[in-house]
């Protein structure tokens, strides 16, 4: 399974085209939310995609659950979860639905930890980095029990590749 994971572009519907275009191979496209654009614009047409505090268009689900090849990945924006102030709301949401992972945005901090073997994933923002310079997306892959996440620049250019295997 690879993913491509994206969120908070704010109305940059050029990224998410550029990023889209760039890698074409992958199973699934994610947007954690705060795309600003109209839920059936052309570039986020057959993605996966969440509401977000700063999207106005109501046919934005909340939340999104889909399985691949017995791997249960939840999506959420992050704002109704309180992920700015705690993860906790997050990694109790996503044992309720039995996920394997959890991609968010809303605080537009890149990161990925692995919790009770549960993959969390926050991809960062392609228009307003917060905690570090570059604006990010991640490639997430799992195999073999094993995630890897990498991490890359709006241009492509890698920023960090992390692998997280899961214990028994």
């Amino acid at each position: 399974m690879k993913l491509l994971v994206m969120s908070d572009t704010h109305g940059d519907a050029e990224v998410i085209n550029r990023v889209r275009k760039a890698h074409e191979n992958v199973d699934a496209i994610i947007h954690c939310g705060d795309s600003e654009l109209p839920f059936d614009h052309p570039y986020l047409e057959g993605v996966k995609k969440v509401r977000g505090n700063c999207d106005r268009d109501t046919r934005f689900p909340e939340e999104e659950l889909f399985e691949w090849n017995d791997v249960k990945v939840f999506i959420a924006h992050g704002h109704l979860l309180n992920v700015k102030a705690t993860t906790m709301n997050l990694l109790y949401r996503t044992k309720e639905l039995e996920a394997n992972a959890a991609f968010f945005g809303h605080s537009h901090v890149l990161g990925a930890e692995l919790v009770d073997n549960i993959l969390f994933v926050n991809p960062g923002s392609l228009l307003k980095p917060r905690g570090i310079a570059e604006k990010s997306y991640v490639i997430v892959e799992f195999q073999d029990e094993k995630w890897t996440v990498k991490a890359f620049n709006d241009e492509g250019v890698e920023l960090f590749s992390k692998q997280f295997e899961l214990t028994k």
